[in-house]
């Protein structure tokens, strides 16, 4: 794999420039006039067709120098697309924390995407989407179930995209009062800390308690936890319980975020002297990279 370099290059990509999405799709015309066409995969390239105008002295160091750092086509680099830089539908909305769902990989780690058309129906192959590597650093926002959740539970490799989760922290529940803010007793707190979100299950009695994900308001170390849950109506407590601050099963991890496109240079470096202290640069194809 080549070099990447985490440069964003000339910040946003200028007004007057231009992109374009495309699928790889193998098409094959018989004698017939038939089609057979075939998808090699589901993922969206863009390109970018770059035009600058900019002073001949501050042209190097705003692109003439990433050229050559990058050795022309070899080196990817960070762009950013002032029509799509956010997770959220439209692509420059705020993002928020349930904007897209995110897909685990292993143990604590889940992988940023990004879905598109999902206004209507999918086809069979189902809605295709961005692995989005390099997000913004500082703008990611992740939940659970949509809860949002304090951004110290979570870390975000802004080289790779991947969330990973801090260690699961899990308290056994011995008792759970009635009260507008239930108040939940253990032995053991496990280091949870108010702010934190934490799920409920296996709860015998109360059980319309199960499977909530509430706010932990305060704690009394290694004595109970008390939550934003109005227990009032529920039935009484006899035995059972676990609060889990991490995902458990069947709970969905969404996110939100900024976000630059993973690219390179596809082209030469075309600079135009038509002008004593401006140059005309236009016609540089940046490249998305699909596994930078």
């Amino acid at each position: 794999m080549a070099e990447f370099l985490e440069e964003r290059i000339l910040g946003d990509i200028q007004y007057g420039s231009s992109w374009e999405d495309d699928y790889s799709v193998t098409v094959v015309s018989t004698s017939g006039g038939q089609e057979y066409r075939s998808l090699n995969h589901p993922f969206p390239v863009r390109t970018f067709d770059v035009s600058y105008m900019m002073d001949n002295i501050n042209m190097w160091d705003s692109l003439v120098n990433t050229y050559h750092r990058a050795h022309g086509k070899y080196a990817g680099f960070r762009a950013r697309c002032i029509d799509e830089y956010t997770s959220n539908a439209n692509g420059t909305t705020a993002a928020t924390a349930t904007d897209q769902v995110l897909t685990l990989i292993s143990g604590l780690d889940y992988q940023l995407r990004k879905y598109y058309g999902t206004d209507k129906a999918a086809g069979t192959i189902g809605y295709p989407y961005r692995t989005i590597y390099k997000p913004v650093a500082g703008t990611v926002l992740v939940a659970i179930g949509t809860i949002p959740i304090r951004s110290a539970d979570y870390s975000v490799n802004t080289t790779t995209g991947v969330v990973t989760f801090a260690a699961n922290k899990s308290i056994t529940i011995t008792g759970i009062t009635k009260a507008v803010n239930a108040v939940i007793s253990t032995t053991n707190t496990a280091g949870i800390v108010a702010g934190q979100m934490v799920q409920i299950s296996g709860v015998l009695g109360m059980t319309q308690i199960n499977l909530w994900r509430v706010e932990v308001l305060s704690v009394s170390t290694n004595v109970s936890i008390t939550v934003n849950a109005n227990t009032l109506s529920f039935g009484t407590y006899t035995s059972g319980g676990v609060c889990n601050t991490n995902p458990q099963s069947g709970e969905q991890v969404t996110a939100g975020f900024e976000f630059d496109f993973p690219v390179r240079f596809n082209s030469v470096l075309p600079v135009g002297q038509n002008k004593p202290i401006y140059r005309d640069i236009t016609s540089i194809e940046l490249l998305e990279l699909l596994n930078p």
